[in-house]
């Protein structure tokens, strides 16, 4: 008996097999296309998602040697808030619109006007954000009125590929959180909300707890993937709350720091716990019962992908040797700051327009002082969750990295000193395959509940704890990281003086 985990990430789709000790088998992926044909828009192909999972899917059954007719159950996960829409027969109509773009500003003011933000934070817990997939259904309302007369069925990455796998249009709560449009307190669609925005809820796929079987495998699915007709499908997660499972983060106290592409501080909790000032987000989590708390950083790992690939021009360089330069300078490197806003930023500034900036610079700085900077500058921004998360009484009481910036000895050095506590690896960080995996299992009665499976498959790996001359450091040069958005921002607002530069 064996369950199969899904991730739709941005850039490739995983597969993983979980067996009934709750040992990982095999695990394979595959890459999918990005455009931006516009500054601040990204987009991806709906059906190169359904291609590379299938594909994903064969390679791990080969590869693992686990025969497809003893897969007992399988889950999804995937990148959140991106819309799909589908027309009547269930052609995609446009590209989705994807987590990262950022082109729905004025969708979020009129979202903002129409209810009022407070009155939004009581429906949906949240304030309105470029990302979310409500604003994307308002931009192509507005902006391409015939497509947006053509949808009869909205879906987000991860479900349109259980739809080519079913043909069920389903949804997880903790997926559904993250489109504005979920009353996350009650766990169902708002119909407050939807009234006021004139969104219709026929057009929403039906809500379901993450372990719940709510889908089958089809025919023709059976057949692309290796696996038996009817095989179940449970609901699932997105990404960060999937991922939070295969880390073991499902009970209060449990705090995750994840960079990839973004970078995400993720609690768990067992109440709705809204930030009246709307810096993170409050979703359901994956565990039926519970919810989360977490703020994003847009641009976590992709900073250091954006700075690599900047200086590959002049030669090929890997991640490695990047952070082995950084690794020999000081803590603080030497007065350089970083501050990771390529994509807009989120917490704790809802900020689609603020742009990055590296500050501090001298002719006697090298490569590593920017790498250095550049880290530290990331962690700094994911320290700015854990600071809300003490104003909010949210409890810490350890905190697992996970990630690119987990597998970086350097990295996990530099988030122990700046948050100022120990930080532990997972022995197998499966990420949100993983978490997908051990939903699937729940739902086909492997484990009774997602605590059970998580203690039966998730162990601790390393542990770095924060040295107390450097964190200090750490410290001091955190309270000048928070000067440098204000500083930003009024470069970044034409209508501020510029009296003072004359």
């Amino acid at each position: 008996m064996a369950v199969l985990g899904i991730d739709v990430g941005t850039s490739g789709s995983r597969a993983l097999v979980l067996d009934e000790s709750g040992a990982t088998v095999a695990e394979s992926a595959d890459h999918e296309t990005f455009r931006s044909p516009q500054t601040g828009w990204a987009e991806q192909d709906p059906e190169d998602w359904w291609r590379a999972s299938q594909l994903a899917v064969r390679r791990v059954l080969e590869a693992s040697g686990i025969n497809g007719a003893s897969i007992s159950a399988i889950g999804l996960s995937g990148q959140m808030h991106g819309a799909v829409l589908l027309d009547e027969a269930g052609a995609v109509l446009r590209p989705s619109i994807i987590w990262c773009d950022q082109r729905t500003e004025a969708e979020c003011r009129w979202i903002e006007s129409t209810i009022g933000a407070d009155r939004l934070l009581e429906l949906t817990s949240n304030p309105a954000l470029t990302n979310f997939t409500l604003t994307k259904l308002l931009w192509v309302r507005t902006h391409e009125p015939g497509i947006w007369a053509r949808v009869r069925h909205v879906l987000l990455p991860k479900d349109y590929v259980r739809w080519c796998m079913s043909g069920e249009h389903a949804i997880d709560v903790a997926d559904a959180s993250g489109t504005l449009m979920l009353d996350v307190a009650r766990r169902r669609w708002s119909s407050e909300l939807l009234d006021r925005v004139g969104i219709s809820a026929d057009v929403l796929p039906r809500v379901f707890e993450s372990p719940e079987i709510c889908a089958r495998v089809s025919a023709d699915a059976a057949a692309a993937l290796g696996v038996p007709v009817g095989t179940p499908i449970v609901a699932g997660a997105g990404d960060q709350a999937a991922g939070a499972v295969g880390m073991g983060i499902t009970r209060p106290g449990a705090v995750s720091a994840t960079i990839g592409t973004s970078g995400v501080v993720f609690a768990a909790t067992d109440r709705p716990v809204t930030d009246p000032r709307g810096r993170i987000h409050t979703f359901c989590h994956a565990v039926p019962g519970r919810w989360h708390v977490m703020g994003v950083t847009q641009a976590a790992g992709l900073s250091l992908r954006w700075l690599r690939d900047l200086v590959a021009a002049s030669g090929a360089v890997t991640y490695d040797q990047l952070t082995a330069e950084a690794a020999r300078v000081p803590p603080g490197a030497d007065g350089v700051l970083w501050a990771p806003y390529l994509m807009g930023e989120r917490t704790p500034h809802c900020d689609p327009n603020i742009r990055a900036a590296c500050i501090g610079l001298a002719a006697n700085h090298g490569r590593g002082h920017v790498v250095r900077a550049l880290l530290e500058g990331v962690t700094f921004s994911l320290r700015d969750t854990f600071t809300i998360f003490a104003e909010l009484a949210v409890p810490v009481d350890r905190i697992v990295v996970g990630g690119g910036g987990a597998r970086s000895p350097l990295w996990r050095e530099i988030q122990a000193n700046v948050y100022g506590r120990s930080v532990e690896t997972i022995a197998a960080d499966e990420g949100a395959a993983l978490g997908a995996a051990i939903l699937a299992g729940v739902g086909a009665r492997m484990w009774p509940t997602v605590d059970a499976a998580v203690d039966a498959t998730v162990r601790i790996g390393t542990t770095t704890r924060p040295q107390s001359e450097v964190a200090a450091v750490m410290t001091e040069r955190y309270t000048h990281y928070r000067r440098v958005y204000p500083a930003l921002r009024a470069i970044t607002d034409t209508t501020a003086s510029t009296e003072a530069y004359v």
